[in-house]
């Protein structure tokens, strides 16, 4: 978030700490950021801020469809780890039946 309103590390902290206000051209570009109205951040309602995905407490159904709603980009990203991890499983069953039989 620091790298992309253009302040660094310690004052983004400040900011969110209280101890130092947003200019507004930070504002502006927070609100482009996350597809906000200035208005909708200055007076945001916390009942519509959404909540933390945790996908281990979804079924396989709902974490497909949470997976399908990324975009392109990080679905792909999503698929490569995935198929990283099933290739890699494949060779230690492998090596690990084939050791096994000596």
């Amino acid at each position: 978030m620091a790298l992309h309103i253009g302040v660094d590390k310690s004052t983004y902290s400040k900011i969110e700490k209280g101890l130092r206000e947003l200019t507004v051209s930070e504002l502006s570009k927070m609100a482009k950021l996350f597809n906000l109205t200035t208005d909708q951040i200055i007076n945001y309602d916390e009942n519509i801020i959404p909540k933390e995905i945790v996908i281990e407490d979804k079924s396989t159904l709902e974490q497909m469809e949470l997976i399908q709603q990324l975009d392109e980009e990080d679905k792909s990203t999503v698929f490569k780890i995935i198929d990283k991890m099933l290739t890699t499983k494949k060779f230690k069953d492998f090596f690990n039946k084939n050791v096994a039989a000596l």
